[in-house]
């Protein structure tokens, strides 16, 4: 009988600070850990179940469960004997701030099991103690679950004000002991006479979110595997009628001899396509890895549960007329999904192409996409079905090998996320191709992408940059932040490599998957013709490449081959005689100048050189400069009707040839920027230096919350928050009237300003709000009574909270630093020159939060007016080490204070090297 999993456990924390919402638990638990969405469970085994918080109607089900476990197992949980009724009401129908039920889920959805539990218990809603415990049914202890759920529970703990755990084991429990020490948490051990004693904060070091991460990944991996390699496919709805999916998917499997037995299902045919058929899933002869399921939506759910009878690992749901279709649709793939995820299953799809592995080991076309892909080292997944369909076809004629190839439809369960960590495992897989139509968790996307990117680029076309309009906006930074500027913010700090169109994805992915990366901007052009060597030259100079002349050395090795009337700088312009030894030397001579990175050559059919003996040309000069060592990439322009008849290739690598140099110099600007970003370390997120910061500032913020619901925060609450954080803020005096406004003036010296404080007026500006240089005592009198007349005439004196008293503040650069919340990629940061002009300038750059100290670093560099700060025709240079930490701050800031939903910083004022900065004005808005 093996020992289940069990530990008392005593958190040693303040209390308070709670949320009533284990919704936001599991979405920090996602975006902290990047642990799989909440609901979703992959154990170490690819198993897929099912995990959420127990509510009081598990009751029957928990006690079924206390039931099935063994008699050594219950007694390690509860320490001593206990009925089960009794221990289901114990643990059940709590609030979250008291005690917190995960329970894993498995078999069908109206008539799940539970096949695992863990819980805290918190001894009074003030108590600074509680408990926690972990209970795995002995049939499935070993898989990871303990685990898994304490990341879970430690997570949702801490967000109710928890901080540590104590663990009372017994000294007999080695396998707990194992559990939290390879956590990845820091423990601390204490041997007393009757147990061990384990102690450890339960907030994520970064060791453990290290491990939670690996751990995903090696659980995600082995759900995916059964997918791409299949040792058996069985082929649901294989149909007589030729025209039909199910058919097209058996024949494709048959026809690229898929290695291993493909079974057909049919209830209505004994053979199809000279193939045996079988009726049923479970009337097959042996075991099935893969089912393509190719039947009427209706059919689906009752084939979905003969699998999991059957023991299939994995579905592909080709079937359309789910969530793509409407409410109901989504209804239907819901249940199908939790079938699925009940027997352990994982989908791909529903409505969708199918999938490829060209590997010769397996050698599958899971689809009913005519077209199987050469062999390659490139690995695609495609949002369309459709699309899929000519993706796979343009491929074929590009010669551009793949390795896999799938079409995730809706992706109701497998995600872009999964299949970006199996390709990260894939040996046979070197780039990652991706046509996105939507994002489902797009900050975990950003933490795969910025991991896998660092050996295996990732290259992405997202469909729907437009957007029929965008939504009101109360903030400057919300009304900056457009439909896709989130998209490009992730991508550029994940070091995705982003393509405009499918076309130069595939521009891209030519050079990229056949070609070295370069090792620098500098690009040889070889040409024998002007026009075109100069469009080239422009098309990568606006991409932001370098074509720099070429040595001395090398323009005199050109001048000894090249006939007197060729330009030997660069470009190489070899004129229309030029032959094909021309191209041969010319381009041998330019790959071996250290002062080029990359080198392109073009031809144009004007003289008498034709264009295979061109080509023949070529490949000799960059077989003879590979066998020097040289890595530069190669890639040619053969602009003629015709093309090449044979590939440019030199052994195993191919020269990609494009019929434009415009083409060819974005493609070679994307594999640089891409190769630069990797060039460079990965950023850190530096730690708080005040853990206490987040609880003060949410303390303010639920505080109005309670009071006066969602809305703009008062002055002084804005303060607070910012303070909170170590925001350096101006000196300033809020006042009620004109008379406490004088007292703060002549506290804080002359010349003030004096600014209208409300909390639902938001552009002060547009109020009249704003009166500087008031150098006495009358001139803020008459400035207060202004400023109040302008809003008793518009009606809203009741919205006038008082007077904000600032000192001037002369010199400096102003700046903007502001936060948008997106509904899906949560907070945004925007940094831009500040001021009433951000909005007419737009020199304003966006990241998604939390930023590393690159992202702050890069944010201050990018922005167009970045001369500005570092001292441009007399003006002083600012403190940009003051606005890289004023952004990390405000980074810190959102991402721990959920309820902000809009920040303001405009304007802030950078001043020289070391005299920091200082904000003049703040808006902060909070939702529940």
């Amino acid at each position: 009988m093996r020992a289940v999993f069990v530990a008392v456990v005593r958190p040693r924390a303040p209390a308070g600070g709670a949320k009533s919402s284990v919704e936001r638990g599991w979405r920090v638990m996602a975006d902290a850990t990047g642990l799989p969405d909440r609901g979703r469970l992959i154990l170490k085994d690819g198993t897929a179940a099912q995990i959420r918080p127990a509510v009081a109607e598990d009751a029957e089900r928990f006690v079924k469960f206390l039931e099935s476990v063994s008699e050594e197992s219950l007694s390690r949980r509860f320490f001593a004997a206990l009925k089960p009724d009794a221990a289901a009401a114990a643990l059940l129908g709590a609030p979250a701030e008291e005690r917190m039920t995960l329970v894993v889920l498995m078999g069908e959805p109206d008539q799940p099991r539970i096949v695992a539990t863990g819980s805290y218990i918190r001894e009074g809603s003030e108590a600074d103690s509680a408990e926690i415990a972990f209970l795995v049914h002995d049939a499935y202890q070993g898989r990871g679950l303990a685990t898994l759920i304490l990341e879970r529970l430690a997570l949702v703990a801490a967000r109710h004000g928890i901080r540590r755990f104590v663990a009372q084991i017994r000294p007999e429990n080695d396998r707990m002991l194992e559990v939290l020490r390879q956590s990845g948490f820091t423990v601390r051990e204490t041997d007393e006479r009757d147990r061990i004693t384990v102690d450890f904060s339960v907030l994520p070091s970064r060791e453990e979110v290290a491990r939670a991460d690996m751990r995903d990944r090696i659980a995600t991996v082995a759900s995916i595997k059964p997918f791409f390699n299949p040792r058996s496919i069985a082929v649901i709805g294989a149909s007589r009628n030729p025209d039909s999916i199910g058919r097209r998917v058996l024949e494709y499997l048959v026809a690229n001899h898929f290695n291993g037995p493909v079974y057909p299902v049919n209830p209505s045919a004994r053979v199809v396509g000279s193939i045996p058929a079988y009726p049923t899933v479970g009337d097959l002869p042996g075991p099935v890895d893969l089912a393509v399921i190719a039947v009427p939506r209706d059919a689906v759910l009752p084939v979905v549960k003969a699998c999991g009878e059957k023991g299939v690992r994995a579905l592909v749901i080709i079937t359309a007329g789910f969530a793509e279709t409407g409410a109901q649709g989504r209804a239907a793939q819901d249940e199908v999904v939790a079938t699925a995820r009940g027997y352990g299953m994982r989908i791909v799809g529903p409505n969708c192409l199918g999938l490829i592995n060209t590997s010769d080991k397996v050698h599958m076309n899971a689809s009913f996409s005519p077209v199987f892909p050469p062999r390659g080292r490139v690995a695609m997944s495609s949002q369309s079905g459709a699309l899929g369909l000519a993706i796979l076809e343009y491929a074929r004629d590009l010669g551009l090998g793949m390795s896999s190839f799938v079409s995730v439809g809706n992706k109701a369960d497998v995600s872009g996320n999964d299949l970006i960590q199996y390709w990260e495992e894939d040996p046979d897989t070197d780039l990652i191709l991706l046509y996105l139509e939507s994002f489902g968790n797009p900050r975990r996307f950003a933490r795969l992408a910025r991991r896998v990117g660092r050996s295996k680029p990732l290259l992405v076309v997202k469909a729907g940059r437009t957007s029929a309009g965008t939504r009101a906006a109360g903030s400057h930074t919300a009304a900056l932040a457009q439909s896709e500027t989130a998209v490009d913010a992730l991508f550029h700090q994940a070091g995705v490599i982003r393509a405009d169109t499918l076309e130069e994805l595939f521009d891209v992915a030519t050079l990229m998957a056949n070609q070295p990366l370069p090792a620098g901007p500098r690009v040889a052009i070889v040409t024998n013709a002007g026009g075109p060597g100069i469009l080239a030259t422009d098309a990568l100079a606006g991409a932001g490449l370098e074509v720099p002349p070429a040595a001395k050395a090398t323009q005199d090795r050109l001048r000894t081959f090249l006939p007197p009337a060729a330009n030997v700088g660069n470009p190489v312009d070899m004129i229309a005689s030029a032959t094909a030894d021309h191209y041969r030397q010319a381009v041998e001579t330019v790959l071996e100048d250290p002062g080029f990175d990359a080198v392109m050559i073009i031809f144009i059919p004007v003289g008498l050189a034709d264009i295979e003996g061109v080509a023949a040309g070529v490949r000799e000069a960059v077989a003879a400069a590979r066998a020097a060592g040289s890595a530069k990439p190669v890639l040619a322009c053969f602009m003629s009707a015709s093309g090449l008849r044979s590939p440019l290739a030199v052994g195993d690598e191919k020269i990609p040839s494009y019929r434009f140099p415009e083409s060819a110099a974005r493609a070679l600007a994307r594999s640089h920027g891409y190769a630069r970003w990797r060039r460079e370390p990965l950023g850190e997120f530096p730690d708080p230096a005040d853990p206490g910061a987040a609880e003060r500032a949410q303390a303010v913020c639920r505080a109005a919350l309670a009071r006066r619901g969602p809305g703009w925060l008062t002055a002084s609450e804005t303060r607070d928050v910012l303070v909170a954080f170590g925001l350096p803020l101006v000196d300033e005096a809020l006042a009620a009237g004109p008379d406490e406004a004088v007292a703060a003036a002549g506290r804080l010296r002359y010349p003030v300003a004096v600014k209208l404080a409300s909390h639902t007026l938001v552009h002060k500006t547009e109020w009249s709000g704003v009166e500087l240089d008031l150098g006495d005592e009358a001139a803020v009198r008459a400035a207060c009574a202004r400023i109040a007349d302008t809003l008793a005439r518009a009606g809203k004196a009741s919205e006038l909270d008082g007077f904000v008293v600032q000192p001037m503040v002369p010199g400096g650069v102003e700046l903007v630093v502001g936060v948008t919340s997106d509904p899906l990629f949560g907070p945004l940061i925007a940094f831009g020159l500040g001021g009433i002009h951000v909005e007419i300038l737009g020199d304003v750059v966006f990241r998604i939060t939390p930023l590393t100290d690159r992202d702050a670093r890069e944010m201050v560099r990018d922005i167009r007016g970045y001369r500005l700060l570092t001292g441009y025709r007399g003006h002083a240079a600012a403190d940009t080490d003051a606005i890289e930490d004023t952004l990390l701050r405000v980074s810190r800031l959102v991402e721990a204070v959920e309820e902000i939903a809009e920040l303001d910083l405009n304007p802030v004022k950078a001043f020289g090297p070391g005299q920091g900065v200082r904000i003049l004005d703040a808006r902060i808005r909070v939702e529940g």
